[in-house]
């Protein structure tokens, strides 16, 4: 009888050790889980903006967007407020 209790009491730090182990990786695998899932639901757009750095330089250089626009501008290209 001597012989199980120590044997029970030598493998109980290794079984609540071994059961937290387990509880730690199933909460990151249902953290991961819930993160794709949130992915999944609400996915990115997949519309990709490229700046044109020349086109902005060609219209700084050759005039002003808002008189384009037909618009009301002083002489420095900004817009006219009465």
């Amino acid at each position: 009888m001597d012989n199980i209790s120590q044997l029970i009491k030598e493998a109980r730090p290794l079984y609540f050790a071994r059961k937290k182990r387990r509880r730690q990786i199933k909460s990151g695998l249902a953290v991961i889980a819930v993160v794709l899932g949130l992915s999944w639901f609400y996915p990115q757009s997949a519309e990709v903006y490229y700046y044109d750095l020349d086109s902005e330089v060609y219209q700084t250089v050759n005039g002003s967007v808002i008189e384009d626009m037909g618009l009301p501008v002083d002489d420095m290209g900004f817009l006219m407020v009465s």
